[in-house]
């Protein structure tokens, strides 16, 4: 066989499978598989380059050679049978995604997966202009489609590793005070020629007193609600956990009237999606600003958030809405601050020793 030292007398052979270019570099030349792998140590440091070398013979004695011929596109529709088991949505998601890979890839979607490099992955990335929300599912489906080839060991290192989630901006969420949400919920009870106007009122109204969301309140029966121990046994989709929240007394005359008359696993609210009310010259509000509102008023009336983030089904001991609702935590604590007096709080009621 001849060696990288026949062939030019810029690298020298200086141990097994171990070359030095004249620059310094180390560099390695080993077969695997029935297949000669020539690669970079990346390093001018003996010791370093050994230990590299033998992690390149590990990695390579660990891929699947019969897999070696194996197309960017035969990869992208294995991937896509892998998660048919997932939300419709999710699911459209990234058949999206996986399209714009096989169609606009910078070498053609019949490269082999073996000889991808991270360059082509940021190339691909770069012919589109998103936001950092659609950039973020962009690189979240490519870096799963890689990682299924990795377990699959068709290549040892994803080239889409090296990707990072763009920051998200924050955005300005329109948010009703109860004052308007009460006028909501009013307004779209009077509309008498609409005839989903109750159930509509019923569900935005139930939205806003338990401070529940769409898929949490849409999934409701009257089994999940006990009277008896004043709880309401619900399941976070997002999270897939289940929690309990109390019957808050604004909501519980509300609860009674739709349970009343329906089995136990009858739907609490014969829709899940009602449009809010614009008739009153507000913002144009949504369905998850009544969640907001809720927690809003919550942490204003004195809630501890470790109860809110609770009452969410949080299990981070209320971090997010720490994080989510700062400016409203701010006004809450000058409030407490004002009672730390020197004096007693006007609330305690003075006793007298009786003899």
């Amino acid at each position: 066989m001849r060696t990288l030292q026949d062939k030019t007398s810029a690298f020298r052979k200086v141990g097994a499978c171990l070359y030095r270019y004249r620059n310094g570099n180390y560099y390695a030349r080993f077969k695997s598989g029935g297949k000669e792998i020539r690669c970079s140590l990346e390093t001018t440091d003996r010791k370093l380059a050994e230990r590299n070398l033998a992690k390149k013979k590990d990695d390579q004695s660990h891929i699947d050679r019969s897999q070696g011929k194996l197309t960017l596109a035969e990869l992208c529709d294995r991937y896509l049978k892998t998660v048919q088991h997932q939300k419709p949505k999710t699911i459209e998601r990234k058949s999206f995604i996986v399209r714009r890979i096989k169609t606009d890839w910078p070498t053609g979607k019949l490269t082999q997966v073996g000889k991808i490099k991270p360059s082509d992955v940021d190339l691909w990335l770069s012919r589109y202009r998103f936001g950092s929300a659609s950039r973020n599912l962009h690189i979240s489906c490519i870096k799963e489609v890689f990682s299924s080839a990795v377990r699959d060991r068709i290549i040892t290192v994803s080239p889409a590793a090296h990707l990072r989630s763009a920051k998200r901006e924050k955005p300005i969420r329109l948010t009703p005070t109860f004052e308007q949400f009460k006028a909501v919920i009013a307004d779209v009870r009077s509309q008498l020629f609409n005839a989903d106007a109750q159930d509509s009122a019923d569900f935005l109204e139930f939205l806003g007193l338990a401070g529940l969301g769409q898929a949490e309140a849409g999934s409701l029966t009257p089994a999940d609600v006990d009277f008896a121990t004043g709880q309401i046994i619900t399941y976070r989709h997002k999270t897939s956990t289940g929690f309990a929240i109390p019957i808050f007394p604004q909501v519980r005359p509300l609860l009674e009237r739709l349970c009343e008359g329906k089995a136990h696993d009858e739907g609490m609210f014969r829709i899940s999606d009602a449009g809010a009310c614009r008739r009153l010259g507000y913002p144009p509000f949504s369905q998850r600003s009544l969640r907001r509102m809720f927690i809003t008023r919550a942490i204003e009336r004195g809630v501890d958030v470790k109860v809110i983030a609770e009452w969410q089904g949080h299990k981070d001991g209320g971090k997010l809405i720490l994080d989510t609702y700062s400016h409203v935590n701010r006004v809450h604590s000058q409030r407490m601050a004002a009672l730390m007096t020197d004096g007693e709080p006007e609330n305690v009621i003075a006793m007298t020793a009786q003899v």
